[in-house]
């Protein structure tokens, strides 16, 4: 987890990172409702798609152009939550995942915010993001948009079925498994001093 200063680079609010951030985030109902309520599942599977590949990208721009910030470590696996979380939930009311997945992604996902209440009381910034995180959510984003068009009729779905379904069982595992890293991340920051205040 993070404890170093900021720069004044860090505090940086608009850059490109943030811009794809925070249009990804306003994807994020836009795939609610077109899946739920419009039942659009091919602009739904675009929307996914979309975030997926922003997702990638506003990371690889953040390293190409510098523009890192205090907003976008904190933004960026935000709004890789609400997608994940967001997707999990609809999945799971169209019955195209099982509702024990759900529940435990969803419950890896609590635990941790719980542990990162309790580390900022401590001093501590967020939890640093790992590869293996990085690729669990990869893994993810891409397996719901590939499992939606499973369900659909043609050859499509013939091969995006079996493709989502490896992307969606290395997925939950690897978040499982970073979410056991950063639990262990938390045991061990509990283990040290507090920081008296100055």
């Amino acid at each position: 987890m993070s404890t170093q200063p900021d720069d004044g680079r860090d505090r940086r609010i608009l850059t490109v990172p943030n811009v794809l951030s925070v249009l990804r985030l306003a994807g994020v109902p836009l795939f609610l409702w077109l899946l739920l309520v419009a039942r659009e599942d091919g602009w739904a599977i675009v929307v996914l798609a979309v975030g997926g590949v922003t997702d990638w990208l506003d990371g690889k721009l953040a390293r190409l152009l510098g523009q890192y910030s205090r907003l976008g470590a904190l933004l960026d696996p935000a709004v890789d939550r609400l997608y994940i979380l967001s997707a999990l939930i609809a999945l799971g009311a169209r019955e195209i995942i099982p509702w024990w997945a759900v529940v435990a992604l969803v419950a890896r996902d609590l635990v941790l915010a719980a542990c990162l209440a309790v580390l900022r009381r401590r001093g501590y910034g967020p939890f640093v993001v790992t590869y293996l995180g990085k690729a669990a959510t990869f893994l993810l984003l891409y397996a719901f948009p590939l499992l939606l068009l499973g369900q659909s009729t043609g050859w499509a779905a013939g091969i995006a079925l079996p493709l989502g379904l490896a992307f969606g069982i290395w997925g939950i595992a690897l978040y499982l498994y970073s979410g056991g890293l950063y639990f262990a991340q938390f045991v061990l920051a509990l283990r040290k001093p507090v920081a008296p205040l100055p």
